[in-house]
């Protein structure tokens, strides 16, 4: 079975993804949709990310592996690494069992979206004062828009579940 490295997000319509190390939308829609997705499989994320989950802990019934440039910076229950390169590897190795999400932030996103095959994009409906954004897939153009779900509200915003193929 071909599996997948997938990026799964939710971004407002200039594709802002967050401020001051935090997301942009509180979404519980979107979180209980992220939960059920990645649940079971890997998460690839740098490690701000991990730093603002609750705790600082890792998402529970996954595997986390985790990108910190500083190699003294280790993580209980996590695959650490500390090269974007051993990143790309031990995405590559888990990818022979398993799909992996990329879960964030910016520049794992974006360093990331040349292998990526899927993109996973909660749509926000709205423009937000973000300061991070991730690659506007219209003007990037490797990827195509193949399902989008009806419009919800969720916490007062509107969304739609997209996913992105690469073409």
């Amino acid at each position: 079975m071909n599996h997948k490295l997938i990026s799964i997000l939710h971004a407002d319509l200039k594709y802002g993804i967050g401020k001051n190390n935090g997301l942009v939308f509180s979404l519980p829609e979107d979180m209980k949709f992220f939960r059920a997705t990645t649940k079971g499989h890997v998460v690839a994320m740098g490690e701000n990310t991990l730093l603002s989950f609750p705790n600082s802990k890792p998402l529970k019934s996954r595997t986390n592996i985790v990108l910190s440039q500083d190699a003294s910076h280790n993580y209980e229950g996590c695959v650490n690494v500390h090269s974007f390169d051993d990143f790309l590897l031990k995405i590559k190795g888990a990818l022979e069992n398993d799909d992996v999400y990329i879960i964030g932030g910016a520049s794992i996103y974006k360093q990331t979206l040349p292998y990526v095959d899927e993109i996973l994009l909660t749509r926000v409906h709205e423009v937000f004062d973000a300061d991070v954004f991730f690659p506007d897939l219209e003007k990037e153009g490797s990827f195509v828009l193949v399902s989008e779900s009806e419009p919800i509200i969720d916490n007062g915003h509107k969304i739609t579940f997209c996913v992105y193929k690469r073409k």
